[in-house]
């Protein structure tokens, strides 16, 4: 009897156990049936969707596609990028903690490829990744809980994973606290990519993906928001003097990590790891692949300030490089204009004149590009305006040796010169290191520099430089 009477106990409890289970679990149900629906409105980066204001759960139903796109990741060079949503990086999803996420990954029946996602947000196996895993013309929906807040990457997991990441299938997932964030006045999405191409930087027409030169970890382009240029000029992020900006910020890798750095800037607060802690007065901060990070600062005078990834090279020979124009009034208490004279053991010399800034003739392309690459690459040294730095780098503008020898300005260009040199009857005694620009660019900043400092025409052929480029003294 005894014996009867602990089994009977036993059956009694599961069966308590099972109801609660089922009545929980029907609650759990009730529950989310009575959530709000939100359709997702994404939209292209470097902007993202709006701030969260509720401050209740949701049901957020996000629509993102999966396009492989042919366009540009260099002037005149062509790439084939897989995305999501059409964009490198993909659009950004936000959310509020505790949110439940209904995810529709579309496949579209125009690619090639199958495609999934994993979503570091996700707390799961493979963070979605084989819920939506799905061949081309095909829809996977997956739904789950956005349980802690933070900044995540997403990214395709579909193998060789690596490649898929390598041509652009990267984007982020921001889960805001349910206390929600505080206020700024410019927020701006931006993540860093490697790419490996078969040709070389800037090499043009259309170029392959190169799978030993990402194996080998060396990439052809590291690019931020997925072009070269794609932060800079008419697309140059924007902002005015004494506003907040928060930067979203995460690298797509696929290998290597970034040193977020912005020139002219202090990180007043940095969330390393898009996590919930934050340090404050900040330089340099380090992103791994797959990782994040959310910077605010406020400028505090007028000007460009530079993103880069302060491992140099990145930045300037490989493109990752992007601008935040900030208008505004100057303030010299904080920034002054600054005073340049000789030293006193080069006081007989005279400084150049600062010279105007070049203008070319509107629709010459070929200008354009050359004054494009002068720019990105001579600028810094020499100067804008081409007038040099009195005893350190010779002028460009004006220039007896550049007019009497407009060739061999090339061959330095392709293959550097160290030593003496004698400009406008001024001595320079320096290093120029060889410039890794294609045969069209060496043309190009050479004919720019002829006709627009040095009154001249241009001198120079793609062909000539790539015969150059053949010979060394």
């Amino acid at each position: 009897m005894k014996g009867f009477n602990c089994k009977l106990a036993t059956l009694l409890s599961a069966v308590a156990s099972c109801a609660w289970a089922l009545t929980s679990t029907a609650a759990i149900a009730a529950a989310e049936a009575e959530l709000p629906v939100i359709v997702q409105e994404l939209v292209a980066p470097p902007a993202l969707p709006a701030p969260i204001t509720r401050k209740s759960p949701a049901r957020v139903v996000v629509n993102l596609t999966v396009e492989e796109v042919e366009r540009e990741i260099a002037p005149g060079t062509r790439y084939m990028f897989w995305t999501f949503g059409g964009t490198v990086p993909g659009k950004m999803i936000r959310v509020r903690e505790g949110d439940t996420v209904e995810l529709h990954l579309q496949n579209l029946a125009s690619n090639k490829l199958p495609h999934n996602i994993d979503l570091h947000a996700v707390s799961g196996p493979g963070g979605g990744a084989e819920q939506t895993l799905i061949a081309p013309g095909n829809e996977a929906v997956f739904t789950f809980k956005a349980l802690a807040s933070g900044l995540y990457v997403y990214h395709c997991a579909t193998a060789p994973v690596g490649m898929h990441v390598a041509n652009g299938m990267y984007g982020m997932i921001l889960v805001e606290p349910k206390e929600g964030m505080s206020k700024v006045d410019r927020e701006y999405y931006v993540m860093q990519g490697d790419f490996y191409t078969t040709g070389a930087y800037r090499a043009e027409g259309l170029q392959n993906f190169d799978m030993q030169k990402a194996v080998d970890e060396k990439p052809t382009y590291v690019l931020l928001n997925g072009a070269d240029g794609a932060l800079t000029g008419k697309n140059s992020l924007t902002a005015n003097v004494g506003e907040k900006v928060r930067m979203y910020f995460g690298v797509g890798g696929p290998n290597l990590t970034s040193s977020f750095h912005v020139i002219g800037a202090i990180f007043d607060r940095v969330q390393g790891d898009g996590g919930s802690h934050y340090q404050e007065n900040v330089q340099t901060t380090l992103v791994p692949p797959g990782g994040s990070t959310i910077v605010e600062f406020v400028p505090k005078v007028p000007g460009n300030l530079t993103l880069v990834d302060h491992s140099l090279t990145r930045a300037f020979n490989k493109g990752a490089v992007g601008l935040l124009t900030v208008s505004g009034a100057k303030q010299p208490e904080i920034f002054g204009e600054g005073v340049k004279q000789p030293l006193p053991a080069v006081a007989g010399q005279v400084a150049a004149a600062k010279a105007p800034l070049p203008k070319i003739p509107n629709g010459d392309v070929a200008m354009a590009r050359g004054k494009a690459v002068y720019e990105r690459v001579c600028a810094a040294c020499h100067l804008p305006g081409g007038e040099g730095v009195a005893g350190v780098f010779p002028p460009l503008a004006n220039s007896d040796f550049f007019q009497e020898r407009p060739y061999e300005m090339a061959y330095i260009v392709l293959h550097g010169r160290s030593g003496k040199l004698v400009v406008n009857g001024e001595h320079y005694n320096g290093v120029m290191p060889p410039q890794d620009l294609n045969d069209k660019d060496v043309a190009a900043v050479i004919n720019y520099i002829n006709v627009a400092m040095n009154q001249g025409k241009p001198v120079l052929t793609a062909e000539q430089v790539s015969e150059m480029r053949q010979v060394k003294k």
